[in-house]
C-alpha cells in the first residue's frame, strides 16, 4: 500500500510565537482584527504594517515586537482563520464518527454552515482566504492546515471504510478539502447562487466524494 504524505511540517525559520501573557495576547489579537478589517478595505497589495498600527493606534516598534512584517501579520491571520475553521470540523468529527459513516454524510450541510460562520465572524476572512491562495509567502499556511485536516478526516472515517485502500481515502479527503474552501469563498462572492441553495448542492458532492 502506498504511504500516506507526511502532513506534519515545521514552523517557519524565524516565525515568532504568539504571546502567552494576558495583555499580551489581547493586543495582538487587537492587531489582527484591525488587520483583518482594513484587509478587506484595501487589499492584500496596499496594507501595510503602518496603516494597522495608525488604525490600532500603535507606534510601529510596538507591533514588530510581534511580527517583523506585513506577510507575517497575514500569516498569523490565515493561522487563527484556520485554526478557528479546523475546531468546527473536529468538533463535528467527534460529535458524528461514532455514529457512523450514514451519520457524517447526512451531517455535511451542517459542517459547511458551520465553517462558513466562523469565515463570516471573522474580519476580513474572505480575504485573508484569497490571501493564502494568492501570496506565495503565504501557501504554506494554507497547505498545512488543509493537510492536517486531511489526517484527522481520514482517521475517522477509514474504520467505517476498510475496503478502500488508506492513500485512496487520504488522497479523496484532501480533494474534498480544498472543493469545501472553494464553496466557502462561494458564498462571499456569487451572487448568482442563493445560499442555502449553493450549501445543499456543495453538500451533495461532498457526499458521494467519499463514497466507495
Amino acid at each position: 500500500m502506498t504511504a500516506l504524505p507526511k502532513s506534519a511540517a515545521k514552523p517557519a525559520a524565524g516565525r515568532r510565537a504568539p504571546p502567552r501573557q494576558e495583555r499580551a495576547v489581547q493586543t495582538y489579537e487587537r492587531l489582527l482584527d484591525v488587520a483583518g478589517e482594513l484587509l478587506g478595505e484595501v487589499g492584500i497589495e496596499r496594507i501595510s504594517t503602518n496603516l494597522i498600527c495608525a488604525r490600532a493606534g500603535m507606534t510601529p516598534p510596538a507591533l514588530y515586537r510581534y511580527f517583523k512584517d506585513k506577510y507575517a501579520v497575514l500569516e498569523a491571520l490565515g493561522r487563527r482563520l484556520m485554526d478557528r475553521q479546523n475546531q468546527v470540523l473536529f468538533d463535528w468529527l467527534d460529535r458524528y464518527a461514532p455514529q457512523g459513516l450514514d451519520a457524517l454524510s447526512q451531517a455535511i450541510e451542517e459542517l459547511m454552515r458551520a465553517t462558513a460562520d466562523v469565515t463570516a465572524s471573522e474580519p476580513g476572512a474572505v480575504w485573508t482566504l484569497r490571501a493564502l491562495r494568492a501570496v506565495p509567502q503565504l501557501t504554506h499556511v494554507r497547505i498545512e492546515s488543509h493537510r492536517l485536516v486531511t489526517d484527522r478526516m481520514t482517521e475517522a472515517y477509514a474504520p467505517l471504510l476498510p475496503d478502500m485502500p488508506r492513500d485512496v481515502l487520504w488522497r479523496r479527503v484532501r480533494i474534498s478539502i480544498d472543493f469545501g474552501f472553494a464553496a466557502d469563498e462561494m458564498l462571499n462572492e456569487e451572487t448568482l447562487i442563493p445560499r442555502d441553495d449553493l450549501l445543499r448542492d456543495a453538500a451533495l458532492i461532498l457526499r458521494h466524494s467519499l463514497l466507495p
